[in-house]
């Protein structure tokens, strides 16, 4: 029973996660949509850059709140073994990314856990680089950006 609570667990967190990026996909094409032409008129030729720099920045903010998520329920299953909120902060990054150090560890108990954390990371992470190739190439193909080709890409993405 308490293995499955744990992979329940692990499961709440990736759902919570691919709602968060949902969102902000979603958030990032329709300001792609609403701010093009007022880039294209403030950076000229470089409209195409300064859209990308904040799609980009965007969706890092994003991953960076699934990595505190995911350190806040670390600290508070496992703060006394972890030590404190920058121990589980630094373990969820260099898990969510899958480097994994291995310097900081949680429990035996809770190591099904981390794997979550991981398959999360990879999920995420990949989503994330495709979302963000199609943004690019459909910046760099047209000069503008037909969002309604994007959405379908995502939703197609997503199914």
């Amino acid at each position: 029973m308490f293995l499955l609570m744990k992979l329940l667990m692990g499961a709440v967190m990736i759902g919570i996660t691919v709602v968060l990026h949902a969102f902000v996909c979603d958030w990032v094409l329709k300001f792609i949509n609403r701010h093009s032409r007022p880039f294209s008129g403030t950076f000229g030729r470089f409209w195409t850059i300064a859209t990308l720099i904040t799609a980009v920045f965007t969706i890092g903010a994003a991953i960076m709140v699934d990595i505190w998520l995911w350190a806040v329920l670390f600290y508070v299953l496992e703060g006394d073994v972890l030590g404190n909120f920058e121990n589980a902060l630094y373990f969820a990054s260099s898990t969510f990314t899958t480097v994994g150090y291995g310097d900081v560890v949680l429990p035996e108990s809770w190591r099904i856990l981390s794997g979550s954390t991981a398959i999360n990371g990879m999920i995420i992470f990949g989503w994330l680089t495709a979302f963000i190739f199609e943004i690019m190439a459909k910046l760099y193909e047209g000069g503008r950006v037909r969002v309604r080709e994007i959405e379908k890409i995502t939703e197609e993405t997503i199914v």
